[in-house]
Parts: C-alpha cells; structure tokens; sequence
C-alpha cells in the first residue's frame, strides 16, 4: 500500500501547526476529513486542503512532499511503530514529547527539535536550530529517549537539560554543547565552542575536536575504553563518522566537578 502523501501546493503565508497530522491521528480518516483539519495558528484561517494535495494511503507512514520552516510540530507526540518522512525543511519543535517511530527530515529543522522525547528516531539531513534536544520555558528535564541524527551544524544550547538519548551531531554545534545535561550521550564531530558540557552531571560528550575545557573538568588520561568500542559497533548504521570517532584511543576528562561531577568528555588522542 502506497504512503499517506501530503504535497504542498505553495509556500504558506503563516506559521503552521502540523501535530494534528501525526500518523495515528490519520487512521480511520477518509480525505474529506483530513482536508478539513486547522491547522491555522492565526485568525487566518486554513485547513489542510488549502495547502496540501492529500492521497490517503497507508496511515502508518506519512509522507510530505515539500516543506517549510513555518511547519511547526511536525511529529509531536509520535507513537511507536509509525513513520513520517519530509522532502524539505521543517520548523520549530520537530518530533516534540515523541515517544517512538521515525521522523525523517531531508532538509533543516528549526529550533526546540526533540525537545521532551522519550523514544524513536530523528535523523535530519541538514541543519538543526538552536536548542536541540532541550527543554521548554518552565521544563525540568529536555530530551528522555531516542536518538537523534543531524547532517549539518546546530545552534546553541543542544543538548541542555539532556536526561536520556543519543545525539549526534556531524557538522559543528554552537555555544554551551551540552550544558547541564543530566545523562545521555552527545557526540559532536564538527567544531565546537563556547562552555561544552557546563554543569554536566552524567552525561558523556564526545567531541572530534578537543579544546580547553576549563579548570572544572579533570584530565584522566587517555585509554582504550572498551564500552566505546562496543558503542562504536552498534553506531555503524547511524553514523559512520562517530563509529570511527569511538573505536579511538580517547582521553577522558571527568567532569563538571562544579557539580556532581561524574560526567565525562572523550576526545581523540
């Protein structure tokens, strides 16, 4: 059965919230419905046909042909076992509280993706927005579970408040990577700068570039650590980059003991 197809008809005049679009809010649905969704976030007002071509198909996976950095929410709460897929950008809060399935994204995605996920898979082809994986005004925790891949640069503050989950990182990352990260792993293989790894707790940085890390963190030494070496395998599929970054011989720095202090970052030797 062919994919549920949505395909954009023109650039959108305003922002759009496109989390009423998830797979599993599709089935069951004939066309007539889904065109009649709002998805307007102004007193403008616009439903789904006004700015899609809709072929109903196979609800589970969800497939947009063109995109937008106005196509806010896109895969917010996804459940487990669906798929969406976008030939294009998309903006804020990509995959936002998702708790499983895969979100694939050919072109950019804008700020706050990932933020409150707790299961699944994000890979985006191009560049990521500020504030990766990180928590919204007045949230605790940022991102819980899953793992995140991003082709391109990332802005600032990626990873912040990370809890759980994977993220890597192939192009540079902006300022404070990783700051007050909680657990989870981030790997950078790009340039980084600013305070990487700022009141980390728990959590693992590994960086393909290393740096002053400031008086906080504390040279162990370089090793050969046999977790990342089983790591490096089961990356393989994900990025082949970060794999041949763990299978390194890599020094660790323990840190930031300005905090609880048992978090780490590796870089090569």
């Amino acid at each position: 059965m062919k994919p549920f197809l949505f395909a954009l008809r023109q650039e959108p005049s305003q922002r759009h919230d496109l989390s009423r679009l998830t797979p599993d809010r599709l089935v069951g649905r004939t066309q007539k419905e889904i065109e009649a969704i709002d998805i307007g976030t102004t007193k403008v007002d616009a439903k789904v046909g006004d700015l899609f071509k809709v072929r109903v198909g196979d609800p589970q996976v969800v497939h947009f042909e063109g995109g937008s950095e106005r196509f806010d929410l896109l895969g917010a709460k996804l459940l487990p076992g669906f798929a969406i897929h976008v030939e294009g950008d998309v903006g804020a809060r990509l995959g936002r509280g998702a708790q499983g399935g895969t979100i694939t994204i050919a072109g950019d995605a804008g700020a706050f993706a990932a933020s409150g996920m707790t299961g699944g898979q994000i890979d985006i082809g191009g560049d990521c927005g500020d504030f990766l994986g990180a928590p919204m005004a007045g949230e605790i925790f940022g991102m819980a579970g899953g793992r995140v891949v991003v082709g391109g640069n990332v802005g600032q503050r990626a990873g912040d408040r990370l809890r759980r989950g994977l993220i890597i990182i192939e192009g540079d990352a902006g300022a404070d990577l990783g700051a007050r990260a909680i657990a989870g792993t981030i790997i950078a293989l790009g340039a980084t700068t600013g305070r990487i790894g700022y009141l980390n707790k728990r959590a693992s940085l590994v960086l393909a570039q290393g740096g002053d890390f400031g008086p906080t963190y504390v040279d162990c030494g370089a090793h050969h650590f046999t977790f990342a070496r089983l790591f490096s395998r089961a990356l393989a599929e994900d990025s082949r980059r970060a794999s041949r970054l763990l299978s390194q011989k890599l020094r660790r720095f323990a840190g930031d003991t300005g905090v609880l202090g048992k978090g780490e970052i590796l870089t090569p030797v």
